[in-house]
C-alpha cells in the first residue's frame, strides 16, 4: 500500500492542503466575513480559466449565516491573499444554500419540544426519546409562507435500541416543516396511524444474517514488479497512455481533470474536466406525507464531506494507491478524509481474441483498467463512485449502490 503525500509545488490543480484551507478562512476572517453565526455551506477550489499563465489558486464559498443575514457567495484568492468578490444571494430567486451536518440533529430537538409532535408520536404509542428525525431537503413547491426561508422537512424512524437501524422502521402518515433559521416548527402534517414495519433491518447483527461463509478460498492480487501507474506532484497520474490530474470536491466527491492520452508522440486532450455533477432521487410518491421527496444528494448534501476512510482488503483489494482529500467542515476548519480516494489496477478479461482460419495464427489480449474510486454515505444510502480507463482508450463511469 502506498498513500501519496501533497506536492511541494503547488500547480493549479494540486488537491487543496490543510494550510491552504487555514489560509482561506484567515482571509475571510480578516475581510470581516467570518463571525460566530458564518458557517461555511461548501468551499471548493475552482478550476483556472483556460489558458491561464500564472498560478492563482482561487476557492468559492458559500457563507450561511444562522442568525437570519442574507448568505454570501465568495471568491477567495489564496496564492494573492485577497477576496476577489462578494456577492449577497437572494435566496427567494437563488434557492437554499446546502444543508449543513450542525442541522441535521437541530430538527430532531426542535421536534422534541413541540406539542403537535408530540401528540402524533403518543397517539402511536411511541416514547420521543426512541424517535429519530431526519432532516431532508425541502425543494420548493410553493407552500405559503415557505419562499426565502431555509425549510427542512423530518421524517421520523424509530430507534428501539442504540444499535438498532431506525431506517427499518419509517413512521408513515406524519411529516412536520421546519425553519431551521428562525427555529421553529412551521406545520406539523399527521395524515393518520399506520402500521410500523416490526422487522428489523440489522445486518450486521449474526441473528439475522447466519454464520460467515466458510466456502470461500482466498484471493491473492499481487504485482510483485509494483504497479504500472506513477503518482507525480501528489495527484497527477500517468498510467499506460494516459494522464490525468485526480481532484476532490466537497460537492461532487472525485473530480478528474486533464485527461490525456497518448497517440503515438502526441497526448490528446480528451476531457478537460469529468464528474458527476448531481445526482437526483426522485421518489416518486404521490402521497401528501412524501410528494415532495426529491432530493438532489450532490447539490444539497455534498457527497464529497460524506466520503469514507476507505480499508485495505476490505474496500479496496490488490495493490492499492490512496489520496487522501482535505475539505472543511462548517466552521471552516480542515478536516482529511483519510485514505478517501483509492486507485489500483485490475485485470478485465479479455481485450481482443482471434483464431484465425487459414494462418492459423491464434492470439488473445487481456484487459486492464485503472480505477479511481470513492464511497460517499448519504443518510440510509450508500454510494461508490467508479471511474475507469482502459488500455482501448474507452473511459467508463460506474455508480454502486449498496
Amino acid at each position: 500500500m502506498l498513500t501519496a503525500e501533497t506536492a511541494d509545488i503547488v500547480t493549479d490543480f494540486a488537491l487543496p492542503t490543510a494550510q491552504e484551507l487555514q489560509t482561506v478562512r484567515t482571509i475571510l476572517a480578516d475581510a470581516g466575513l467570518f463571525g460566530d453565526s458564518i458557517r461555511v455551506a461548501y468551499l471548493g477550489l475552482l478550476d483556472p480559466p483556460r489558458g491561464a499563465s500564472e498560478i492563482n489558486r482561487r476557492f468559492r464559498v458559500f457563507l450561511h449565516d444562522v442568525s437570519g443575514a442574507a448568505p454570501t457567495d465568495v471568491i477567495v484568492s489564496a496564492t494573492h491573499g485577497t477576496v476577489e468578490s462578494r456577492v449577497t444571494l437572494d435566496t427567494a430567486l437563488t434557492g437554499e444554500l446546502p444543508v449543513l451536518e450542525e442541522e441535521f440533529g437541530a430538527v430532531e430537538e426542535l421536534l422534541t419540544t413541540d406539542a403537535r409532535w408530540l401528540a402524533a408520536l403518543a397517539a402511536r404509542g411511541l416514547d420521543v426519546a426512541t424517535v429519530r428525525v431526519a432532516p431532508l431537503s425541502a425543494g420548493v413547491f410553493e407552500y405559503p409562507n415557505e419562499k426565502g426561508h431555509r425549510i427542512l422537512r423530518g421524517l421520523a424512524f424509530v430507534q428501539n435500541f442504540p444499535e438498532d437501524s431506525a431506517w427499518a422502521h419509517p413512521i408513515d402518515g406524519l411529516v412536520a416543516y421546519v425553519d431551521i433559521v428562525a427555529k421553529t416548527v412551521d406545520q406539523v402534517l399527521d395524515f393518520g396511524v399506520v402500521p410500523i414495519p416490526a422487522e428489523h433491518g440489522n445486518f450486521t447483527d449474526p441473528a439475522l444474517t447466519g454464520p460467515l461463509r466458510e466456502t470461500l478460498k482466498p484471493i491473492s492480487i499481487t504485482q510483485p514488479d509494483g504497479v504500472s501507474f506513477t503518482v507525480a506532484g501528489g495527484n497527477h497520474i500517468e498510467w499506460e497512455k494516459w494522464s490525468l490530474d485526480v481532484g476532490f470536491d466537497v460537492r461532487e466527491g472525485v473530480v478528474l481533470h486533464n485527461i490525456g492520452f497518448r497517440d503515438g508522440a502526441k497526448t490528446r486532450s480528451i476531457i478537460r474536466r469529468a464528474s458527476i455533477a448531481e445526482m437526483v432521487v426522485p421518489y416518486g410518491d404521490p402521497a401528501p406525507v412524501r410528494s415532495w421527496q426529491n432530493y438532489f444528494d450532490t447539490g444539497e448534501y455534498l457527497v464529497g464531506q460524506y466520503a469514507n476512510s476507505l480499508e485495505l482488503g476490505c474496500d479496496c483489494l490488490g495493490e492499492i494507491t490512496y489520496l487522501s482529500p482535505v475539505i472543511t467542515d462548517g466552521f471552516g476548519n480542515p478536516r482529511e478524509i483519510r485514505n478517501g480516494i483509492c486507485m489500483h489496477e485490475e485485470d478485465w478479461s479479455i481485450l481482443a481474441k482471434h483464431s484465425d482460419l487459414w494462418s492459423g495464427i491464434e492470439y488473445t489480449r487481456r484487459n486492464r483498467r485503472f480505477v479511481i474510486s470513492f464511497f460517499t454515505t448519504v443518510g440510509n444510502y450508500d454510494y461508490g463512485f467508479y471511474w475507469y480507463l482502459y488500455l482501448d482508450g474507452t473511459i467508463e463511469f460506474e455508480a454502486k449502490a449498496t
